[in-house]
């Protein structure tokens, strides 16, 4: 078996108290997750994290002596326009920190793209942005290797909200097990919108609570399209040691034709078109005795599929609750009866912990009395 890339397994931050006054890091996006992280940063248990930049998409601030968490978002709306990750990359090196950390909490593909070369400078990523695990082969060869070459990636805010999925099934590989299957609920956002949808308020209405609750990636056509859960069940499966790209995956568009292209207060005021075709799958689930949940599968000729499917009141899946994730492993030793990670698999505050998590895994803990 071949070394595996060093990724980061911040399962042991439990109730440890860490020297962390090494950790530099710059902070790109700040947004729903950013904005989360920000507050995380604030508190006494990021003590040493020393943010020395931060940045959105069109404006930036960076200080290499650091400043206050609580003041970033401020100082960025001070800023002027312009962007120049040359410039924060500079506050990194300026900053003297033995582990320089880019943190990106955006869904950009540009950002993700640089991973790979921000790894192979020597500084290390955190992030919750799923499109350069998920990339293409070619760009997923390219992060390995800068991983490799002594990089260390912090991924856990990609798959599962910080669950801790993706250090499972990388310690069941470097176990030597085998993945056979994989199956569940991947998505937040769609395990809390089809656990509420019964037909008494429209799908629409539903949708539009959880963007505003959260819940959903920014644009929430990456959710009902699929492409948030095939980049896990790619990150997944490419984890487990399976070779599969995006395009492996049969994915089903709930989203009408109509709506794909429009910008995303279009979508969200046109958002009802969804309801008679949701509707009436949902009267056929329930005249059979199903209810519709939206489910990722890998199986064990490697097919992969990402949709609506209907299933009975006492499949698991059918007794989530709330932004509930449901990880089902099939592998050579766990084959009579899969191991099964659940647990809420949405929202700011658990993503953004996820990626104070991996932060934090940075240094040894010190473990408190």
């Amino acid at each position: 078996m071949s070394a595996l890339p060093q990724f980061l397994d911040a399962r042991d931050g439990d109730a440890a108290i860490r020297s962390r006054d090494d950790i530099a890091a710059v902070l790109l996006g700040t947004g729903v997750v950013g904005g989360a992280l920000l507050r995380l940063l604030a508190t006494p248990f990021a003590a040493g994290v020393r943010l020395v930049g931060i940045a959105n998409s069109t404006r930036q601030f960076a200080d290499a002596e650091g400043f206050a968490a609580e003041t970033g978002a401020v100082s960025l709306r001070a800023a002027e326009p312009g962007r120049n990750d040359n410039a924060l990359l500079a506050a990194l090196e300026r900053s003297g920190a033995s582990h320089r950390v880019v943190i990106d909490a955006t869904a950009s593909h540009a950002t993700a793209a640089r991973h790979a070369d921000w790894l192979a400078a020597g500084y290390d990523v955190v992030t919750a942005n799923k499109a350069a695990a998920a990339g293409s082969s070619g760009a997923w060869s390219a992060l390995r290797s800068a991983i490799a070459r002594g990089g260390t990636y912090g991924d856990a805010a990609t798959v599962g909200a910080g669950l801790p999925v993706l250090a499972t099934v990388r310690r069941v590989r470097a176990c030597g097990d085998e993945l056979i299957a994989l199956e569940g609920v991947f998505s937040g956002s769609l395990s809390w919108l089809f656990s509420q949808y019964d037909g008494s308020r429209p799908f629409s209405a539903l949708l539009r609570e959880a963007h505003a609750f959260g819940y959903t990636e920014p644009d929430p056509r990456l959710d009902l399209g699929g492409v948030d859960v095939v980049r896990k069940l790619v990150i997944l499966a490419r984890a487990a040691g399976r070779s599969i790209d995006v395009d492996d995956v049969e994915a089903e568009n709930l989203v009408p034709s109509s709506l794909r292209e429009c910008d995303l207060p279009m979508f969200l005021a046109r958002a009802d078109e969804l309801d008679a075709a949701i509707e009436n799958r949902r009267v056929i689930a329930a005249s059979q005795g199903l209810v519709l949940r939206h489910l990722a599968t890998f199986d064990e000729k490697g097919v992969a599929r990402v949709g609506l499917v209907a299933v009975a009141p006492d499949h698991p899946a059918a007794r989530l609750c709330g932004t509930d994730n449901l990880f089902a492993l099939t592998t050579s030793r766990y084959r009579t009866r899969p191991l099964v990670i659940q647990g809420p698999g949405a929202g700011a505050e658990v993503t953004a912990q996820a990626l104070l998590g991996d932060l934090l895994a940075l240094k040894p803990a010190r473990w408190a009395a």
